[in-house]
């Protein structure tokens, strides 16, 4: 008499295996996906940092600075095209420069920064913000308005209705209001 006995099984079958894969697989693109979302948010929020601290240096400028000059800041072109070295670079404590001249500099070093003129590698500029330009307005009483605009990675739905900049899907802006004394 023939004894059939059932065999046990002993490892997996190669579709099982292949299921195995496909989840595993599955799981890792997802999370090369969610790096690279990550990444981008990265990005844009290091430019909204970036375009903050922008704008908060150049109204510190302005405050260290005598209050009657405040109307010379006024400007909707920084960051088109980079200004003439000024003549007085105001760098130094032994440089002795009158306000009108700190206005210059202060234009000249802000514009700088923004355009990422002031960070090299090589000869390329590799700092500041993508497509940035900066406005500043002076109303009475001393109040002060800068705008920061720049190009981000993604298209969105520009709602700015402010002429600081190129209107577009890309265009990103923050604008600080201030009072200076």
């Amino acid at each position: 008499m023939y004894n059939h006995k059932k065999s046990q099984q002993n490892g997996m079958t190669f579709i099982e295996v292949l299921i195995a894969l496909v989840i595993m697989v599955t799981g890792i693109l997802g999370a090369v996906a969610m790096q690279a979302t990550a990444k981008k948010g990265s990005f844009d929020a290091m430019q909204r940092a970036l375009a903050s601290g922008l704008a908060q240096d150049i109204l510190e400028r302005m405050r260290s600075n005598d209050a009657t000059t405040l109307a010379s800041y006024a400007g909707t072109d920084y960051g088109a095209a980079l200004n003439a070295v000024p003549a007085s670079r105001c760098s130094s404590p032994a440089t002795i420069c009158t306000a009108a001249e700190m206005v210059t500099n202060d234009q000249y070093e802000w514009e700088l920064a923004l355009m990422g003129a002031d960070v090299l590698q090589g000869t390329k500029k590799v700092g500041g913000l993508t497509g940035a330009r900066g406005c500043i307005t002076v109303a009475s009483i001393n109040q002060v308005t800068v705008t920061i605009s720049w190009q981000g990675r993604t298209n969105i739905t520009d709602s700015s209705t402010g002429t600081c900049g190129t209107s577009g899907k890309k265009r990103r802006q923050i604008t600080i209001e201030a009072f200076i004394y």
